[in-house]
């Protein structure tokens, strides 16, 4: 049975195929894009204060070397971010932007300028720039360079999937800043959950793109009222605690786990038949042409 919250249905699906994917259950995704990258935040800010002690020459030079370096520290963790995003799928397209690569040049640009403006010297700006650029790389790596999992997909297909997915990600992190507003750490778990289950649907849709049909209301229009939802709970819940606001959101998030968790598993199952015919087809043509083959197990 549906429930209604904020004026948004969850979907129903039929009850006998309820069954969660094994693994469904693992948390929500957790950024690495963190620690050390602060650091890079926090260590040209030296920078400022050396600027304004400086003549006009070291003035510019130093505030155009913390711009570098900060610049290069957002590159790293968007690069960071979209790398985590390209390991999360078994189908992904390299990023078009190689942003960890060229965080490293401008770390390199970044200490050779301020080399510069400190010593006035060639052969300081140099170093810093090779060792700087070398050291960035090291740390944190170069981009994905090459299309995952694609040998032999329909590439049209893919894009619709990705585009897809896409989408639906940002409804799920719409909501996650949604739901954070509440300040209830319970509430905040239960979304977290419900969104591993939802991930999983997208990687069964990644990984055989024709399911995209049977799973688009559930990445869009499903994801889409689970996303207002959270918003009208957050307003309702910033202003005054409601405990019977908290529940029905909860038993929203139930039935709608429950349904994408059944639509993961009538996938899965739905791929398990279609390699079975394939199979069956395989071996009645080898049986007209004598070959034998092993029986499968069941």
């Amino acid at each position: 049975m549906a429930r209604r919250y904020g004026g948004t249905y969850s979907p129903d699906t039929s009850k006998d195929d309820m069954t969660p994917p094994a693994g469904a259950y693992h948390g929500a995704r957790r950024t690495r894009a963190g620690g050390r990258v602060n650091l890079l935040f926090l260590a040209p800010l030296p920078l400022a204060l050396r600027a304004f002690t400086s003549g006009p020459a070291g003035l510019a030079l130093n505030l155009v070397a913390l711009g570098l370096l900060l610049l290069s520290a957002w590159l790293t963790r968007e690069g960071l971010k979209a790398e985590e995003a390209y390991e999360a799928r078994k189908v992904a397209r390299r990023p078009a932007f190689p942003r960890k690569i060229a965080g490293s040049l401008l770390t390199g640009a970044g200490l050779a300028i301020a080399g510069w403006a400190s010593t006035g010297g060639f052969a300081a700006p140099v170093i810093y720039a090779v060792v700087g650029a070398a050291l960035h790389l090291m740390a944190f790596g170069p981009d994905p360079m090459r299309n995952k999992g694609m040998d032999g997909v329909d590439l049209h297909q893919t894009d619709r999937v990705a585009r897809a997915v896409d989408q639906a990600e940002k409804h799920l992190v719409a909501m996650s800043e949604a739901i954070q507003r509440a300040g209830d750490r319970t509430v905040i778990a239960r979304v977290e959950q419900f969104q591993t289950t939802a991930r999983a649907l997208f990687r069964t849709v990644e990984n055989d793109p024709r399911d995209l049909t049977a799973a688009r209301r559930y990445l869009s229009v499903y994801l889409m009222g689970a996303k207002d939802a959270a918003i009208k709970f957050a307003d309702l819940y910033q202003r005054r605690p409601d405990p019977a606001a908290r529940a029905d959101f909860i038993a929203l998030l139930d039935d709608l786990e429950q349904n994408f968790a059944a639509r993961t598993s009538k996938l899965l199952s739905d791929d398990r038949a279609d390699m079975n015919i394939e199979i069956d087809v395989l071996r009645e043509r080898l049986a007209r042409e004598g070959v034998a083959m092993a029986p499968t197990s069941e």
